[in-house]
């Protein structure tokens, strides 16, 4: 029966999560946040909202380094909506690395000019309300995101997380053949799909690039898959 797979399971103990954490959050982002409950496991993935979502930060340690922008942007019924473009840079403190300009392109004047962190996390928690977070190497998403509403409001709440990376990853192992980490990349997976080149470490555009290649990866498949197959 659905009730006892481990992934139903898994759901169930985050949305318990979720539950136990409504009660003692304060008011406000994280608590509307966390009054609305999270998408059923077995929820076919055109049945889904969600939201890609793409980081840059100023390095790759969650409690040290500091978020420095975030785009996102909507899928519903297996299109992208590119109205609901969301990208804001963060004013985050100190200065910025060079090594670290050259990647993602931002100054330390834009950074200045930037929002509140506070604000923005307001933000993209709104639009997390109810929805699927999509990103590609959950890693730096999921933490610097449960780091910041620590630091915001002293809890870290659950995320239920589609990995475009751990989807091709999956798909990879099933063949039992070597392969080479590097093909688990944005860019090596979108060209795989005969996806076009994007402008790369721009939070927005590799938002909407991970979105691109989600509808690639499930069109392959030819099948409305559930929710089930495809979370973390």
């Amino acid at each position: 029966m659905l009730n006892h797979h481990p992934l139903t399971r898994w759901l169930v103990g985050l949305e318990a999560q979720r539950k136990r954490m409504l009660k003692k959050a304060p008011a406000g982002p994280l608590r509307d946040f966390l009054s609305v409950p999270f998408p059923p496991l077995y929820t076919p993935l055109n049945h889904i909202p969600i939201l890609a979502v793409d980081f840059e930060t100023t390095g790759l340690d969650a409690v040290q380094d500091k978020l420095l922008s975030v785009g996102c942007v909507e899928l519903s019924n297996n299109q992208i909506k590119l109205g609901s473009s969301y990208h804001q840079i963060i004013n985050t403190k100190g200065s910025l690395k060079a090594n670290n300009v050259t990647i993602h392109q931002i100054t330390d004047d834009q950074k200045d000019q930037g929002k509140p962190l506070a604000e923005v996390v307001e933000q993209l928690l709104k639009r997390l309300a109810g929805r699927v977070m999509l990103v590609h190497f959950a890693r730096i998403e999921r933490q610097f995101l449960r780091q910041a509403c620590l630091e915001l409001y002293g809890m870290a709440p659950p995320f239920p997380i589609i990995d475009t990376l751990v989807v091709a990853k999956r798909r990879l192992d099933k063949r039992d053949v070597a392969y080479d980490p590097s093909e688990l990349r944005l860019l090596a997976l979108r060209a795989k799909y005969d996806l076009p080149e994007h402008y790369a470490h721009n939070a927005l555009n590799d938002a909407i690039a991970t979105a691109e290649l989600l509808l690639a990866q499930v069109s392959e498949r030819g099948e409305n898959i559930p929710l089930q197959q495809l979370i973390l």
